[in-house]
């Protein structure tokens, strides 16, 4: 179903939206669905093929909407702040902040070095607290939302990416504390944890035979989690609507957990 089949949030129309690891995947839904709802929507990623070609396709074929991409590496801290800082600074306000760019890259726990889980941390948890310190300062003036994409991936057994599932886990600790943090200036931290996501990604390299029984016998539901079942949750986290949520994780998963 298209964007406009669904709930439509009037506080959303010309917020300015970050949002990381915005050009493929789950990130790329939340693109698509927050320019529906016409927000400015920035895009942040590595790959500049695929986020420019998002910020052409939402800025021309959709009424109003607008998104500019910009190349970053959220595991580069100082080209993170300063792309942030640099979208606050031009628009005058960040409204929501959408901590999302991960890589869930299966490892053997028995081959892993410290390099490599120092690897795993900076990329699934170390620019969620740095995004938001630069982005604070841009939101304080009238309040936000800050949403950080967890998993289900720590609370449901899952053994094949240890790095990836401490880094998971460690989300819940720094929402909490940051809910605390900028709650005073009315700034909302919430996590946003997905189930198996039907992503390119998950299709091409996870999802076989094995992960279907897995996912049937797992989930609540029958269905697939898609990338916009994510996106239309973190629409609501992000809207006037969730005014009074903060602190709290919100999972979209089918039932498993």
């Amino acid at each position: 179903m298209s964007t406009s089949a669904y709930a439509r949030y009037p506080s959303l129309e010309g917020q300015v939206i970050i949002i990381t690891g915005g050009a493929t995947g789950i990130g790329a839904a939340m693109v698509r669905h927050f320019a529906a709802q016409g927000a400015s929507v920035f895009i942040l990623d590595v790959d500049e093929g695929a986020g420019s070609e998002l910020a052409a396709e939402v800025s021309e074929k959709r009424d109003g909407a607008n998104a500019i991409f910009f190349r970053c590496d959220v595991v580069d801290c100082d080209r993170l702040r300063s792309v942030i800082d640099a979208i606050g600074r031009e628009t005058g306000r960040i409204d929501t902040l959408i901590n999302n760019a991960a890589n869930d890259a299966r490892h053997d726990w028995r081959e892993l070095t410290p390099e490599a889980w120092d690897a795993c941390q900076n990329v699934n948890l170390r620019h969620h607290f740095f995004a938001a310190q630069a982005a604070h300062p841009h939101m304080c003036r009238g309040g936000g939302s800050i949403i950080c994409l967890g998993s289900i991936a720590w609370l449901n057994g899952t053994t094949g990416m240890p790095g990836y599932t401490t880094a998971k886990a460690a989300i819940h600790g720094l929402v909490r504390t940051m809910a605390r943090l900028f709650g005073p200036d009315r700034i909302r931290v919430n996590a946003l944890l997905p189930g198996w996501t039907m992503t390119e990604r998950q299709r091409r390299l996870w999802i076989d035979d094995d992960a279907e029984r897995a996912i049937a016998a797992g989930q609540a539901l029958p269905d697939k989690v898609q990338p916009d079942d994510i996106a239309r949750m973190a629409l609501f986290l992000a809207s006037a609507d969730a005014r009074m949520c903060t602190q709290q994780v919100f999972v979209v998963d089918g039932g498993w957990i």
